[in-house]
């Protein structure tokens, strides 16, 4: 269904200081960084796509965080889900929702929520039934 998501942000090299390890716990490959763009993706493996995309806004206005988007990763397991929460928030995320079962949502749901360094929201979820 998807191709890629971008996620705008203000400041590549701290960007890149958060996303590089977080997306390295959640497994994915760098397939590019080009500095001289202010673009980072990575994608899924086998497949090369969907890719995951930040960079700095083209219309080069500000970046601002929209209320009420998010971005989810799917996690093969709980403990990743726990590992990769941990990890953003060791290089400056902040906290939206600690790892743990949401019920609410479905009987196998197991999800972790927090804030890049630009304030945008990203989930990593689990949705495989314990055992």
């Amino acid at each position: 269904m998807f191709s890629h998501i971008m996620v705008g942000v203000t400041d590549f090299d701290r960007a890149m200081a958060f996303y590089q390890p977080v997306m390295a716990a959640m497994g994915a490959e760098l397939r590019f960084g080009e500095r001289d763009h202010t673009w980072a993706g990575w994608q899924s493996s086998p497949e090369p796509r969907p890719l995951f995309v930040i960079g700095r806004p083209f219309d080069g206005q500000p970046h601002a965080p929209g209320n009420g988007q998010m971005v989810a990763f799917q996690a093969d397991s709980r403990e990743r889900v726990d590992t990769v929460h941990a990890v953003a928030l060791a290089h400056g995320g902040r906290c939206e929702g600690a790892p743990g079962p949401r019920p609410e949502y479905h009987a196998h749901y197991y999800g972790a929520y927090f804030r890049d360094p630009d304030g945008n929201k990203l989930c990593v979820a689990c949705h495989a039934p314990v055992g």
